[in-house]
């Protein structure tokens, strides 16, 4: 027998209905804690009211909500196949001819719809948004801006020291473990903010421990004549941790952009690991979605046969921490190089799925 448009209708409405109370729930919950947290850290900083806390708080929830999403879905989904058993819906729909797989699929869409407006709509304003909550942080909270920025144009660098700053450029970058090489590099020395003193030209510049280490320097000062060196050493506090980590973030990047960004910074001659993985993290998210379903009917389903509110939340907590330790260890993995990126990302969801799809089948059909 087919599932009816009514029910797949009522089906798919109940399962709406809890996912959207849940993930409201869980972000009040995420928004309440990350307010008392900002305030905890402002208590030390006079400049930092009540409002620009409230407002960093509000910033960061988009954020916070994209790591919930597998977990409303999870929940929202257990909700919805608990109610149908406990009032026996499930056991009349079953009755007349209705399986498992036939009622799932109006939740199964929804959820696959449901990563598809999360990485297409949810996933641009949530990195706007953190953009600009790192940005207020840096300002009010650590008193630092970014240092660094890569465009088609090259590597843009700002350094500083007591006695001023330096604007270091350079049209192409190699990374070679841990060592950083520059090319074709031109640093704009200046003394306190905007008093230029120099202009330095070099062939080429090594990252080395506190200092650049120049090749082929051209020496360019102000009403003087221009010198040239075989070797010059620049000062600076740069390493390669700190240049990497002065990265956009691939958080805070959208979907729409992480491709551009990924193709940008592999000309730069910088590794583009981490947003790879990220991108396609977020590719592999409707799969994931739907893999939250099947976990949910699995738990949800079981509880008819064996009874206890208690299997049914303890189950769907004790996923959820596993799935949260297993994406953590295999990204981690995907990020040190020693498994492809793109197997490194869509690991958690193909497994979850395939172990959701095995456990619905040995139950219902077994």
């Amino acid at each position: 027998m087919r599932l009816s448009t009514t029910m797949s209708l009522y089906i798919g409405r109940q399962f709406i209905i809890n996912f959207t109370a849940v993930f409201m729930i869980l972000l009040t919950l995420i928004l309440l804690v990350d307010s008392i947290e900002l305030l905890r850290r402002a208590a030390s900083k006079p400049d930092v009211d009540i409002t620009l806390v409230i407002e960093m708080a509000l910033l960061k929830l988009p954020h916070m909500g994209q790591q919930l999403f597998p977990f409303a879905v999870l929940f929202g989904g257990m909700a919805v196949f608990w109610k149908l058993t406990r009032s026996n819906e499930l056991v009349v729909s079953r009755a007349a001819g209705v399986s498992v797989w036939q009622f799932l699929m109006p939740v199964l869409f929804l959820a696959f719809s449901l990563g598809i407006l999360k990485i297409t709509l949810f996933n641009p304003l949530s990195s706007a948004m953190l953009t600009r909550f790192e940005r207020l942080e840096s300002v009010a909270f650590k008193g630092q801006s970014s240092l660094l920025a890569i465009s088609q144009s090259g590597l843009w660098l700002r350094q500083s020291n007591e006695e001023g700053q330096s604007v270091v450029h350079a049209k192409s970058v190699l990374q070679q473990g841990s060592e950083v090489i520059l090319n074709n590099v031109n640093v704009f020395i200046y003394e306190g903010a905007d008093n230029f003193v120099k202009r330095i030209d070099a062939g080429r510049a090594d990252l080395e421990d506190g200092f650049w280490h120049m090749h082929d320097v051209w020496v360019h000062t102000p009403d003087e004549a221009s010198t040239n060196e075989v070797e010059f050493w620049l000062e600076t506090d740069l390493t390669l941790t700190s240049i990497q980590d002065n990265f956009a973030r691939p958080e805070t990047m959208s979907f729409w952009d992480l491709p551009d960004f990924i193709a940008t910074l592999k000309e730069s001659g910088f590794s583009a690991v981490r947003h790879r993985l990220h991108w396609h993290s977020l590719l592999a998210t409707p799969l994931l979605m739907c893999a939250m379903v099947l976990i949910a009917a699995t738990f949800s389903l079981r509880q008819s046969r064996r009874g206890g509110t208690v299997y049914v939340i303890g189950g769907g907590v004790m996923t959820g921490f596993l799935l949260y330790f297993f994406s953590d260890v295999v990204f981690a993995l995907g990020l040190s190089d020693s498994i492809p990126v793109t197997l490194a990302a869509w690991t958690p969801s193909g497994v979850t799925t395939l172990l959701g799809l095995a456990m619905l089948l040995h139950l219902e059909d077994g």
